[in-house]
Formats: C-alpha cells, structure tokens, sequence
C-alpha cells in the first residue's frame, strides 16, 4: 500500500501544551428510572432488533471476504447479532503493509494532534457511544450493566485520558544537565515498524488500549482481537473512525491465531506485541519471536498480561461478613472471567462457619440469566469451550470424595452457556482447582488451622506460578504487614481487606509477574515506555579545533 501523503504547511504551532488534567471517568449507576438506564435499555433493544455485517479494517478500506461467521450472545447462542467476515493470510499482509504505509505521515505528525484525536474517542465514549458500547459488550461478551459499564465504558475512557497525560510527561522528560557549551536533550521516538495487538475477549478496554496506547505514541499497529469480542470491536473502530484515528494506523483484523502468526512474527518490520490471553499463547509467541530474532530490524518489544490463579487470604482477626462479600464479588463477578478473579481462597477455621454462611446466603440470593434483564448478576461464560471446559472441572469435583461442593455446581448450556457460581472446599491444599486457572464461575477454598497464618502464607506464595492479584482480610496490623512482605512477588497488585479485582486507571496499574506476564502495568506511564525507542542528541555549541588535552604540555 502507498505511504500517505505528509501534509505540510508554511506555519506551524509551536509550543509547550498542556492536556486537559485527567479524572477518572464517573460510575453511571443504571437505578431503575434513571435516564441512563432508559437509554441502555434502547440500546439494547435496538442492537437485538438488527443483524450487523462487520468487515475488517485494512488501511482506508472496510473489507468482506464472504466467509462469515455468527455473532450471538453467549446467553443467548441462538439468536443472531450478526455476522463477521473472516480474513486469512493475504489480509493479514495487507494489514502489515496498510501499517508501514500509515507510519511516516503518523509518527511525524505533532503530539498534540494525536493527543486530539484520543481525547475525542474518549469524549465519543462518554457521550455519544455510551449506551451502544455498553449493549454491544452485554450481549457479545454477557456482561451485566454495571460491568459493562466499569469496562467498556469508564476504564477505556480512563485509558484514553490517562495515557495523553502520561504521554506529554514521557515527552518532557530530558536530561537534568546540560555542560558548559552543550545542550543535551532527548527525543522518544516510536517503534521501527508495526505494533502486533492481540486482545481477549474479556474486557472491552483492552481491546481498545492495547492497540490506542501504542498508536498514541506514534506507531502503527495491526489488531487482532479475540473472535468472541468482535462485536464490540467493531464499535470501538467507528469510534476511533470518528475520532479522526488515519486510516492504516489502527488495522483491525479477523485472522485465526496460527495465520496471523506465521506472516506476523517473520516480518522483518515486526517491531512489538501488545498482548493479554493465555499464558500457552505467550510463551509460544515468545519463542518464536526468539526463533526468528535474526530476521528483525530492531529487537522486538514483548509486552504481555497472561492471567493468574488469584487468591484471598483472610487472617483469624479478618471480619467475617467483610471476606464472604470480598469472595462472592471477587469471584464471581463477570463469571469469574475475569484476569483477576480470586479463584482460591484461604480461611482460618476460626472465622470459617461465619464465612461459610455470608458466602452461601449471597451466592443463594444472586440471580442467573440474560443481561438485558437488569436484575441478573450472574450471566453465562463466552462461548461452549470455554462451558465445557468449566464443566469438567466441576464434575471431577463431584466424583471426588475428598472435596465437597457447597454453593452451585449446577450447568446449563440449552439457552446459553451458563454455569452456577460454584464454590468447592477441600482439605488439600495441592487440589487441582487449587492451582490450576479455570477461568471461571469456581471458587476453591481451603480451610487452614487459624494458629497457622504463617504456614498459609508459604501455601499462598508456592501454589500457583502466576502472580497476578491477592487479597489479605486482616483487622490486626501486624498480621497485614506480614502478609504484604511474604507475599511481595505473588501478586503484582495485592489489595488489603478489599477483593483482588477492579483496578482503575490512574490508581492501580495493572499488570502481574512470574507467570502472569511482564507487569508492564497497563493505565502507566510504564506501559507507554515500552513503545517508544529514546534518541540522546548532545548538540556542542563551539567545537573543539586541536586535539591536544592539556595534560599533553610539558613541565
């Protein structure tokens, strides 16, 4: 594809801009009667009334193959969103080539224009395509309204406004000191090449951050998100349309993994990945992206969130009432698909009856079905694997005379792929649902002698080989510090007496280590770091003319 034409003109803007100061997009409540719940509902009824016909995004084109797939709600698989158009190896060359054509004209363009351009989706977002990113991510993706909400909505919005602030604070960074006679400064420089972003189906801001937060910083990406959240996907390209995102910047394609792969990571111009999705996944594109590394302009940057075994740990002087609702939300909140969702849990025997009750008395009251009915708090997981899977791991837990199953355990994938929220205790602390992730509505715990916290904590930290997120439930203090220093590399975000999801930007980066990823921590400038390549120019104002030093004279 040809490089876009640069446009100059004989006047430029010069000068040191100020960004509107961010602030953490406000929480809508969706009460009954309230307009903003009017106007999901619309929104909602509208997106279920029509089927879409969703092209790629390559370059300025909208592209259809004719080899469709459907689009349906998970809990709903029989009713028809709509349909996408599979792309397959030439696409994703022509995505590639639509990238590198986009890259001068974008990387040259000035900051405060891309700047512009992202704060504009951001405001899209809030405003205008509010409801219609949140109904697109109810019925895609079978999120309730409040998680759609803090999702698609408020964290995108968050990521958006964030990044622009903590781009012009990278921009600003330059060397504290300059010599007699010099001046030294340095200049961040995008990528040599295209950015790879592959994004999951569970939340709709990474989707739309892992590819944003990149391009802002002057590359040009190719984007292949999860086939599950393409519905949302597509509104998340008209906004960045409408934005004023260039054509060739963001190049949205819908190519099976191992496709995409095989072009992507033996290009030589692949210059990054920006990724979130299994830890298999990961570690495969690292090797081959290490196999490869001889056939690349630059080493490629490698940024990737993979997920985690997350964990709560309550101590002996823990609130009881406090732990059962940090479990039910932590747990089960978005079907437990969430990166961050506490999937083993460790509670002292001293506090467990209590806990057991609040836990189970929640669990008893939380209704199950369709997101359109705004009363439902659980609603199905993504897709048929995804419930067979799930499926399994609780039907060995039914088999298994040394655990029991207190709360659910009960499936249904007739209408949609729905799943009780099913909580198993058991007395081995090695169970298999106690270190393997299953990314789903399944909560293990594990009941420990409350004289024994130190013991627990050494549980906690050898489990799993992720190290994503973690909660301690703690009144005494000195047990919280405790827990904070043994379980310093076991959780790249802990949280104290709170449950171990629902980071917000600005507040909270995000992001784990050992197996969960590299904890580039999404919603920081340490994220945007990773996508730029710093220039150091020392600029000598009266050049030496001899080259002897002064040492050189004789006595």
């Amino acid at each position: 594809m040809a490089k876009q034409k640069i446009i100059t003109t004989d006047i430029m803007l010069k000068g040191f801009f100020n960004v509107p100061i961010p602030v953490n997009e406000p929480v809508k409540a969706y009460a009954p009667g309230s307009p903003e719940r009017k106007e999901l509902q619309a929104a909602l009824k509208e997106a279920r009334s029509q089927q879409v016909d969703v092209p790629m995004y390559i370059g300025s084109d909208e592209v259809r193959t004719g080899n469709t797939h459907q689009m349906s709600p998970p809990h709903d698989h029989q009713h028809v969103l709509g349909h996408f158009h599979e792309g397959d190896a030439s696409h994703v060359e022509q995505a590639i080539d639509a990238a590198l054509g986009a890259k001068e004209a974008w990387e040259n363009l000035a900051w405060e224009q891309r700047a512009a351009i992202f704060l504009k989706a951001a405001d899209l977002l809030a405003g205008p395509y509010r409801a219609k990113i949140n109904a697109a991510t109810m019925l895609g993706q079978s999120k309730n309204a409040m998680q759609a909400e803090i999702d698609a909505a408020c964290e995108f919005i968050d990521f958006l406004r964030f990044n622009v602030q903590y781009m012009t604070e990278i921009y600003a960074q330059q060397p504290p000191v300059s010599g007699n006679g010099v001046w030294n400064r340095l200049e961040q420089r995008p990528l040599e090449g295209f950015v790879f972003a592959l994004t999951p189906f569970n939340f709709t801001a990474i989707a739309g951050n892992l590819p944003t937060s990149a391009a802002m910083m002057g590359n040009t990406i190719v984007w292949k998100p999860a086939y599950t959240q393409i519905y949302s996907a597509n509104v998340l390209m008209q906004v960045f349309k409408e934005a004023g995102v260039p054509a060739g910047v963001i190049n949205l394609i819908y190519v099976d993994g191992p496709t995409a792969g095989d072009i992507i990571f033996k290009h030589r111009d692949f210059a990054g990945i920006h990724f979130t999705g299994s830890t298999g996944v990961f570690q495969h594109i690292w090797k081959t992206i290490g196999a490869n590394i001889h056939q690349y302009r630059s080493y490629p940057r490698i940024v990737g969130e993979t997920g985690g075994k997350d964990f709560v740990i309550a101590h002996k002087s823990a609130i009881p009432k406090a732990v059962a609702v940090g479990l039910a939300r932590g747990a089960f909140e978005f079907q437990g698909q969430k990166c961050s969702a506490a999937s083993r849990a460790y509670i002292p025997s001293n506090i467990w009856d209590e806990v057991k009750e609040g836990l189970v008395a929640d669990l008893a009251d939380m209704k199950m079905g369709g997101t359109e009915d705004f009363t439902n708090f659980i609603n199905a997981v993504i897709d048929e694997k995804s419930f067979d899977k799930i499926a399994k791991y609780i039907d060995n837990a039914k088999a298994n005379p040394a655990v029991e199953i207190i709360a659910g355990g009960n499936y249904d994938k007739s209408k949609g792929y729905f799943i009780e929220p099913t909580v198993i205790v058991t007395q081995d602390p090695m169970y298999t649902t106690m270190c393997e992730e299953i990314f789903g509505p399944v909560l293990t715990i594990y009941v420990y002698d409350s004289e024994r916290f130190e013991e627990a904590l050494e549980l906690v930290d050898q489990t799993s080989p992720y190290a994503l997120t973690g909660a301690i439930f703690s009144q005494d203090r000195y047990a919280v510090e405790l827990a904070t220093q043994k379980l310093r590399n076991a959780a790249g975000n802990f949280y104290i007496n709170d449950k171990p999801t629902g980071a917000v930007v600005g507040q909270q980066p995000f992001g784990g280590a050992r197996a969960s990823g590299t904890n580039d921590k999404a919603g920081s400038m340490i994220n945007l770091l990773r996508w730029v390549s710093p220039r150091t120019i020392k600029e000598t104002f009266v050049s030496s003319t001899d080259y002897r030093y002064s040492f050189l004279g004789e006595d």
